[in-house]
């Protein structure tokens, strides 16, 4: 199929998956007949998913991760701001601002691998080790 096809999928499914619970809270809306707040999720939606198929890491193989991932965390930053939005924002006597620190553990992978870039898993032949020598 294609060179590192695990690793693709992974960051096309990883971060669709990332985005299936706005889908779902979307849907749920139009179904209430709450257009305003479903519309809206959807184009969340299918504006995550446009960055998502745009902007892969094996397409800018030299760029950190870190920059192809700030414009996904954006759109999960206003995905968040969307639903506080659509449930009332902090009108809503069951949402307080620190139901939000649970997700600080969603910006690990800035931090793990935020400076790798797509090259640096690239298995390259050194011509020593052909050859028997050991490298350098």
């Amino acid at each position: 199929m294609g060179e590192r096809t695990g690793e693709k999928v992974g960051w096309t499914g990883g971060w669709l998956g990332g985005f299936i619970w706005v889908l779902v809270l979307a849907v749920v809306f139009l179904v209430q007949q709450k257009w305003e707040a479903g519309l809206i999720g959807l184009l969340v939606v299918v504006s995550a998913a446009a960055l998502i198929f745009f902007f892969p890491p094996w397409r800018y193989p030299a760029t950190a991760f870190w920059k192809l991932m700030s414009p996904l965390y954006v759109m999960l930053a206003v995905a968040v701001v969307w639903v506080v939005w659509a449930f009332d924002g902090f009108n809503n006597e069951a949402l307080r601002w620190w139901n939000f620190l649970g997700g600080l553990p969603l910006l690990t992978p800035l931090i793990v691998m935020g400076r790798r870039r797509w090259i640096d898993g690239s298995v390259q032949v050194d011509a020593s080790r052909e050859e028997g020598r050991p490298s350098q």
